[in-house]
Order: C-alpha cells, then structure tokens, then sequence
C-alpha cells in the first residue's frame, strides 16, 4: 500500500483551484432568510465553475470533523485496515454521547449513525503513516494530521475548505482518485442519501464543536443525467441543538434554487 501511495503521488496533482467564483444572489437570498452565517459552493465538474455564496470563506479551511469520514472510509479501504464496508469493528464498550454509537458495526451503518468510535478504531488500525500518507495521496486540505492518528479531524490540525472539499470529491465521485476503483465504489455507495425522477444524491454531515461558535458542514454531490456536480456547505451553529438540522435545509434549499433536486425523493440514507 504504501508503495502505491507514494507511487500515485507522483503521478497525481491536485486538481487546480478554479479562479472564478460566481456570486448567486438566490443563495444569499436563502442564508439572508435563515438569518445564518456561513458558505455554500457548487462546483460544476463539467465546466469546472464554481457557484455559491460568500467566496472568501468558501476558500477558508477549517476543521473537517465527520465530513472527513470520507476519506477515512477510502483510505481505511484501499490501506486493507477493513476488507469491506461491512466488516465489524468494535466501538470500544465506552458510554457514548448517543446511544447509536454503543455498537459494534461496519462503516456502511458507522457513516449513517456518524459513529465516532468506529472510525476511531478504524483510524488507529490505519496508523498514522499510513493515514498520512493517504491524505497526502489525496491531497486533502492542508494535508496535516499531527501525531495523534484518532482525532486530527476533529480537533485539528486538518483543515479543509468548502472550495476543496467541493473538487476533491468531484474526483471521488467520477472514481479519478489514485486509490483502487472498487474502494471508491464502495464508499460512493454508502454515502447514497435519495434519489428522485433523473438524479441521485450523495453527502456527509458534519460538526464542529471544537471552534466556537461550532461550524456545521455538509458536503456532497448530485448526479443529474451525465452531469455531476459537487457542494460543500459550512454554517455557524451558535446554538447546536437548533442549528444541526439546518444545515440540511439550507444546503437543500440552495440546491434547488440552483435547478437541483427537482421532483419527489425517495430517501434511501441518512446521516446524522
């Protein structure tokens, strides 16, 4: 594995920072009228154009959090640290702050219940060279992860921004990432959230209570006939309990005003 890392970053660039960034006034219409602090960029895979709301902090990187289980997920598969996305791993038989986490379970129901313990365990089988030289393979945000390998993503010192998380992912999802096809397959698949008449969405929620206020993310992409497109949404959560679910209503609503998710959906994951 660890061949083939160095070997494909040699071979492989990350992809260039689009310059132009175009300001929608429907989406600063939506975060206006939630009264909400944040960002929200859709990346057009195809033109390589970038839309949103709020430029500057789109390209301001910040920590992760369980958006990063993504790319944990990848590189956990493609270093062998788990055969497959339903192999068990244990959570460690700690209480936990949900309920839903005091289980042993695969990461296809890890990354639907954003289980931190799972991947925990998982980042620890990776270790820490390994994980690193994952993330530089990837060339994930800022490409640091410290010397502690199970919460780097959580607390620092990884950081990404909505601009990278949006055209990294476009890599994911066309399987153009320089790690094993069939890894990449597997974790498109339990990223699947709905779909409706003509496209399917992807996405991962995140949250970050390590800066204050705590930043909300949500990151993903919508497959609308052959054309992909990517986002990546960050919000401030002054007040969690109330905030959380808002980031899928705002990120929701943006993707609609800017001609996504029409027609009905059939909910197929959710995370939390």
């Amino acid at each position: 594995m660890r061949r083939f890392l160095l070997t494909a970053a040699l071979l492989f660039t990350a992809p260039a920072i689009a310059n132009d960034f175009e300001e929608s006034p429907e989406v600063a219409a939506i975060f206006a009228k939630a009264d909400i602090s944040g960002t929200f960029v859709l990346y057009d895979a195809t033109t390589e154009r970038l839309t949103g709301f709020a430029a500057e902090r789109a390209r301001t990187r910040i920590i992760p959090a369980s958006t990063f289980k993504i790319a944990n997920s990848l590189i956990g598969l493609s270093s062998g640290a788990v055969a497959n996305v339903d192999e068990v791993l244990p959570y460690g038989g700690q209480p936990q702050p949900f309920k839903a986490w005091e289980q042993e379970m695969g990461l296809r129901e890890a990354i639907r219940a954003s289980s931190v313990p799972i991947y925990q365990e998982l980042a620890r089988r990776i270790g820490l060279q390994r994980m690193q030289e994952g993330i530089r393979t990837l060339a994930y945000g800022n490409q640091e992860i410290g010397t502690r390998v199970d919460d780097f993503w959580l607390v620092g010192p990884l950081k990404i921004s909505a601009v990278e998380q949006a055209q990294w992912l476009a890599r994911l999802a066309r399987s153009e990432l320089p790690f094993p096809s069939e890894a990449q397959r597997q974790v498109r698949e339990i990223v699947r959230l709905e779909s409706g008449q003509g496209w399917t969405l992807y996405g991962k929620t995140g949250w970050n209570n390590s800066d204050q206020p705590n930043i909300g993310w949500w990151v993903g992409w919508v497959e609308q006939g052959e054309h992909l497109y990517t986002f990546a949404l960050n919000i401030d959560m002054p007040a969690p309990a109330t905030d959380l679910p808002r980031r899928l209503t705002v990120g929701k609503a943006s993707l609609r005003t800017l001609g996504l998710l029409d027609g009905s959906a059939q909910v197929e994951e959710r995370t939390r």
